[in-house]
This record gives structure tokens, C-alpha cells and sequence, in this order.
């Protein structure tokens, strides 16, 4: 059963919302030290340290880390003419989304004799994590691979777990091939983040490392960035839905029920005026769960973290709901559209009864690798823009610098930066 919260008339406050919506950070001291051991192993000791390490996490010693073209071939057999096509069309789908991100240098005259401007630069190597295992994401092969490709990334690897016959699984192999990665490497956990990070004996460093990823994963990700940039530390997932009495309470209860499988600890919010409403989608859940091969997870998720606010009025439901700052958010009010401009916090907003989240997931072009947690109040989901850099240009001609220079060196003469003061004079003499 959800919580449910009634909202009084004066509203929720952002310290209310974090204490009702608190779920516990995959941090523990336990894990931070685990992470440590591994990163610091694969750091020193390279090939050898990972070896070890995807011998005892994932049951298998490899000679080799890299997926070779054979591998590939027999993946993309195995997954079927019909999947690779649907993995084609999300594939274009999601370049031509992205492909609007892209942003072109500039140079422009600012005053006479100086230009300013900016140029973008691809990164130049990026490592994309994908977790693997029991569960296979092809789906994240392409959201985080494609919007690499579209920048101009000229090396992608691709990080991923091995089974425990040692292969990769064939779908994230297809959806690999289909991005358009360079290299594939057979490994997974902390040790491959610290090897994307550091290197090794087979693995060329990269520079930035994407993708989502259980604790370990995201506690090596916070312990290397600075030696690489990262995309952000996602945590479970989650959802937020606007509803009114328009809404159909047995496609909203399905809705909850998609996020709610994907992990005991995922976080599921209903804001709603009307109470008609969360009654039946209270029902639904319970119907709707027994039929579900994940049942366990998804009543843990609800019981622990979902919860149904009932609001005064719509618009106190959109106030809920920018607190919260969810991962996904779904607004299934009549005209949901007119409400899009009073959403301000939100990692993908979803509107109307036939836009399920699970759209955005696979198919629809966006990405789906979003901030979590309330992060979406001061990030954006991955794009473009994660692959590129910028560096500024600025160009003086004689006259210009001329007309600045005794400025500057008063600038440098009260912060007592006397060399700074200097590479100026010397340029007046």
C-alpha cells in the first residue's frame, strides 16, 4: 500500500518533501571502503587486479577484456534480423534528438580590435558503463552511446559485465555494434571504472566515464572523478505523476507499477486533487501487482517509497511535484501541455494519457539516463553537451590592448601579482 499524505491547505515546504520522500543513500562507509581496495588495486596493478576482481565478482577468469568481431557477429545472430531493426529505429530516433543539441564554435567582433568567442571541442575518449548480469539494457547502449557519436567522440568503449561463461549479453553486444562503439570491453563492477579511469596493460584511459550503475559502481565513480569527468551518480530510479479525475486510474496504477519493478529501493509519487482517483489507483496497484513476474520488488518499492500526495488543487500538485524534483515525470491532467511552463524541476517530463514513461525509456528519442533523487533541480539528462567541452578565444590587436593595458596592471598591482602587472609593461615598452 502507498503512503498517502494529505497536503494542507498551506502546502508542503522543500524540508517536508525531503523528509517524506528520504530514501538512504548507497553510501555506507562499508561500500566506500570496498571501492577503495578495488580502485586502488586496479590503479597499481592494472590487467592482473581486474583479472582477479571479475574472477571473484562475476565467476570468470578471462584472458582477454576485448570483444572481439566474432563475438559480435554471433551476438547479433543470435538477437535476430527483427530486434536489430528495432534497435536501428530507436538508434535514429535518438540521433535525431540529440543532433538538435549541437552547438558551433564562434568568433565575433566584441569592440574594435578585440574577439571573443568560444570553441567546442569533443571529448576525445569516453568509457560508457553498462550494467549486465541478470538484466540486459540495450536500451542505455544507445542513449549513452549515440549522443558520443553525435558529438564527433572519435573513441567510444564500452564497459560491461561478463556471465559467467564469459561472453557479454548478446543484446548489449547488437545495440553496441548498432552505436557505433570502437571497443568493447568484458568487464564490469568498481574494477572497470577504475580501469576506464586509470588504464591498464589493454585498456587506454579515458577521459569521461557515462552510464548508470549499481553502488559499487556509483561510489568508484565518485572516487575517480577528478582523474575523469563523470555524467552524474545516478541512484534508483523514480516517478512522478499529475493526475486529475480525467485520468484513467488502471493506465496511471500501471504507470507506477513500470517504475516500481526496476528496484526495491525505485521511489513512486501520485499527486492528485481528486481522491476518487487515488482510491482506484490504490486498488489497481493491488490487482495489478499480483500479476506481475517481479511482484516482490514492486511491494517493497510501494510500501517503502511510494507515496500519494492528495493536494487542494492542481496546482498545489505541481508545486509537490517541482519539490520533489523527479527523475520522470508523467502529467496526465486535461491540456497537460499548459502546464509544462510550471514545471521547473523535472528530468523528463511526459504529457498526456498516451506518453508513458516507458516510451521515453526505449523508444521515443530523448534520453533516459536522467537525474535522480532530486537532482533534477540542478541537472539535466545526459546529452550532447555531456560530450563536449569548450574552451574560450579571445584575440587583441595593438590598439586594443593598448587602449586596456594601464587597467590591467592596476587590476594586477591591488592583488599584488606583480608578474602579471609586468607581461603587460613589457609589451608597452
Amino acid at each position: 500500500m502507498m503512503e498517502w499524505i494529505e497536503v494542507p491547505e498551506q502546502g508542503l515546504t522543500l524540508r517536508d518533501i525531503r523528509k517524506i520522500t528520504k530514501r538512504d543513500q548507497a553510501e555506507s562507509a562499508g561500500i566506500q571502503e570496498s571501492v577503495e581496495k578495488i580502485v586502488a588495486a586496479v590503479s597499481e596493478r592494472g590487467d592482473e587486479a581486474v583479472r582477479e576482481f571479475t574472477e571473484k565478482f562475476d565467476g570468470v577468469r578471462l584472458d582477454s577484456f576485448v570483444v572481439t568481431a566474432e563475438e559480435i557477429d554471433e551476438a547479433v545472430a543470435i538477437v535476430g534480423e527483427s530486434f536489430m531493426q528495432i534497435l536501428r529505429e530507436a538508434r535514429e530516433n535518438i540521433r535525431v534528438y540529440h543532433e538538435r543539441q549541437v552547438q558551433s564554435s564562434w568568433l565575433d567582433t566584441f569592440r574594435d580590435g578585440v574577439r571573443l568567442g568560444v570553441q567546442f571541442t569533443p571529448i576525445q575518449r569516453v568509457g560508457v558503463y553498462v550494467p549486465g548480469g541478470t538484466a540486459a539494457y540495450p536500451s542505455t547502449v544507445l542513449m549513452d552511446t549515440v549522443p558520443a557519436q553525435v558529438a564527433g567522440v572519435p573513441s567510444i568503449a564500452v564497459f560491461t559485465p561478463p556471465g559467467r561463461d564469459g561472453k557479454v549479453n548478446p543484446y548489449i553486444l547488437a545495440a553496441a555494434h548498432i552505436a557505433g562503439a570502437t571497443e568493447i570491453y568484458k568487464i564490469g563492477g568498481a574494477q572497470s571504472i577504475a580501469a576506464a579511469a586509470y588504464g591498464t596493460e589493454t585498456i587506454p584511459p579515458v577521459f569521461k566515464i557515462v552510464g548508470p550503475g549499481n553502488a559499487f559502481v556509483a561510489m568508484a565513480k565518485r572516487l575517480v572523478f577528478g582523474i575523469v569527468g563523470i555524467d552524474m551518480i545516478a541512484g534508483p530510479s523514480e516517478v512522478g505523476i499529475l493526475a486529475d479525475d480525467s485520468a484513467n486510474p488502471v493506465w496511471v496504477a500501471a504507470d507506477l507499477l513500470a517504475q516500481a519493478e526496476h528496484d526495491r529501493r525505485a521511489a513512486v509519487f501520485l499527486a492528485t486533487p481528486s481522491r476518487t482517483l487515488a482510491k482506484a489507483v490504490q486498488a489497481e496497484l493491488e490487482r495489478q501487482t499480483k500479476e506481475l513476474p517481479r511482484h516482490d520488488i514492486i511491494a517493497e518499492s510501494i510500501t517503502n517509497y511510494g507515496k500519494i500526495f492528495l493536494t487542494q488543487n492542481r496546482q498545489q500538485a505541481v508545486d509537490i511535484m517541482n519539490l520533489i524534483a523527479p527523475e520522470h515525470l508523467e502529467i496526465d491532467f486535461e491540456d497537460p501541455e499548459s502546464y509544462v511552463p510550471k514545471i521547473v524541476n523535472a528530468g523528463a517530463i511526459f504529457m498526456g494519457s498516451y506518453t508513458p514513461e516507458p516510451i521515453g525509456d526505449y523508444f521515443a528519442g530523448p534520453n533516459h539516463t536522467l537525474p535522480t533523487m532530486g537532482t533534477a533541480a540542478f541537472s539535466s539528462p545526459l546529452g550532447v553537451y555531456d560530450f563536449v567541452k569548450k574552451s574560450s578565444l579571445l584575440q587583441y590587436d595593438k590598439q586594443a590592448f593598448e587602449a586596456v593595458a594601464q587597467k590591467v596592471e592596476a587590476f594586477a598591482n591591488v592583488e599584488g601579482l606583480q608578474a602579471h602587472g609586468m607581461a603587460v609593461r613589457r609589451r608597452m615598452k
